[in-house]
């Protein structure tokens, strides 16, 4: 009788649960609400290297490897401005460094015309590691896993970014605050030739070769330009 009724409430739970999507596919959630899926899980198709190649690395598991693949970041090939994007990352060794980058005005520049949320391996938490704005916040923890996958989600809605790491707020930043150019608040300098309250608010996204291996996957997004 007891295994009978624990059966039921199994089968029960299964009907009623939401269903989950398999790795580069969207929930009905999500494409209900309006979510894009930016890549397939089998090929690069809708990517290419910033500056304008081909990507030369093939897909290795169902994940985009930006090593090696012939230029400085793998870059979606439509630009956004408000959204919300949501991506697993996976470090290949104690030395990883790579990141995310998002709103990149010059693709040919994105060191210098797009903000990066920092993909490093280990613990710190200073501003150019995990989970970091890279050189302009650091994260207030440092949550990642060095051999796991690593889920990201960086929001951004006109000057304000935050960041979150495998579920938790780790950084974020009012641009509207940092007027001064090569300046931060608290007067020290930061890498970036403008003030950051001028940054591109609308660009291209990708994913950085640092000279280390790195894997993206379930790279979603949604626009909140009607939100």
């Amino acid at each position: 009788m007891f295994v009978r009724s624990l059966l039921t409430l199994l089968i029960c739970l299964s009907l009623f649960a939401p269903a989950l999507a398999a790795d580069n596919e969207l929930t009905a959630e999500e494409k209900a609400a309006g979510w894009q899926l930016l890549f397939n899980g089998k090929d690069t198709t809708g990517w290419k290297c910033n500056n304008d190649k081909p990507i030369a690395t093939k897909v290795e598991d169902g994940a985009l490897a930006p090593y090696k693949s012939g230029g400085y970041l793998i870059i979606y090939d439509k630009p956004f401005g408000d959204f919300i994007l949501k991506c697993d990352a996976k470090m290949g060794d104690p030395q990883c460094n790579s990141g995310v980058f998002f709103r990149v005005g010059e693709p040919a520049n994105p060191v210098y015309t797009g903000m990066e949320m920092q993909v490093m391996a280990g613990k710190g938490t200073g501003m150019h590691d995990f989970g970091a704005i890279y050189d302009l916040v650091a994260p207030s923890k440092n949550n990642s896993k060095a051999d796991d996958w690593n889920a990201i989600e960086i929001k951004a809605v006109g000057p304000l970014v935050t960041v979150k790491v495998n579920g938790e707020e780790v950084s974020k930043i009012n641009c509207d605050e940092w007027p001064e150019k090569t300046k931060r608040p608290d007067g020290s300098k930061h890498k970036f030739g403008s003030a950051i309250k001028e940054m591109p608010r609308s660009g291209y996204l990708g994913f950085q070769d640092h000279n280390h291996k790195a894997w993206y996957k379930n790279v979603k997004l949604l626009e909140l330009k009607d939100k």
